[in-house]
């Protein structure tokens, strides 16, 4: 019997004695929001390694400078510009995006504070805006546009892209800062933490929705994160660096299944309080 040699692309085979092509499985795909830094950016690096279609958005005009040598060295990693809370902005992305299946949608963008006057990305712009007495509503209206009605916009305008892939899955970047059963540390951070108390709720609703079109939606606690503008937590106890926190928030995306949808889990897969 003649045997074909398989070029890594296409393997010729023989099937019943007739000869069928066989092609490699589609790449699975994944939607990262706000990936040039931090979570987002590990999120990139380490989906693209496993070969997946990775769809990095920012909100930069330009392309940033964190994802274009990750866009050189991957030629499966594509960058595109989404300001998550704008809505104009969010639907012409997902115009451009129609007909993509979206296997795993990643909702990481976020704002803690105000970072305008910033000159450095290590710069955190924290200051004691967000403490009654002395609160910056508009800050606030910025946080929730972003952390709250962002993921919301962006889940809806891509819903049929995720419905209409294998794995069928929104996530959820929160926080436990959110949490309503967990001790405060304090009475800072109003606008932040209610933003994570809202995103929860909202995301659990979206659950309950798209159960019955098999998507499964989870928000994920990455742990107190040690990231490039919170470098001054290195050290400090319960800290995290961003390569295993990411590495165990995919392992629980790779595992989770319908039946988990709505759950607000930890990166190490404990549930998160809430």
């Amino acid at each position: 019997m003649m045997r074909l040699r398989a070029t890594g692309i296409v393997a010729a085979v023989f099937v019943c004695g007739a000869l069928a092509l066989v092609r490699p499985a589609a790449a699975e795909t994944v939607l990262i929001t706000g990936a040039n830094s931090g979570l987002g950016l590990e999120f990139a690096k380490q989906y693209a390694a496993k070969g997946w279609t990775v769809i990095a958005t920012h909100r930069r005009h330009d392309m940033p400078e964190t994802l274009a040598p990750l866009a050189a060295k991957y030629p499966n990693l594509r960058v595109e510009h989404m300001d998550v809370s704008n809505i104009e902005d969010v639907k012409a992305s997902a115009a451009k995006l129609k007909g993509v299946p979206i296997d795993v949608l990643i909702n990481n963008a976020g704002v803690y504070s105000d970072r305008s006057a910033c000159k450095s990305e290590t710069c955190t712009g924290a200051g004691d805006t967000q403490t009654f007495g002395n609160l910056d509503y508009a800050l606030f209206d910025t946080i929730m546009a972003t952390n709250v009605r962002g993921p919301l916009i962006v889940s809806e305008s891509l819903i049929d892209n995720v419905r209409a892939s294998k794995k069928k899955m929104i996530i959820a970047i929160s926080s436990t800062n959110g949490s309503l059963s967990k001790p405060l540390p304090g009475p800072q951070g109003i606008a932040y933490r209610s933003s994570k108390s809202a995103l929860n709720r909202a995301m659990q609703l979206v659950a309950v929705k798209e159960k019955e079109e098999g998507i499964t939606v989870l928000m994920l606690h990455p742990g107190t994160v040690v990231t490039e503008r919170l470098e001054s937590n290195r050290g400090q106890p319960n800290t995290v660096d961003m390569e295993p926190s990411v590495t165990g928030m995919i392992k629980i995306i790779d595992k989770a299944t319908i039946k988990d949808t709505g759950r607000f889990l930890q990166f190490d897969g404990t549930t998160a309080p809430w």
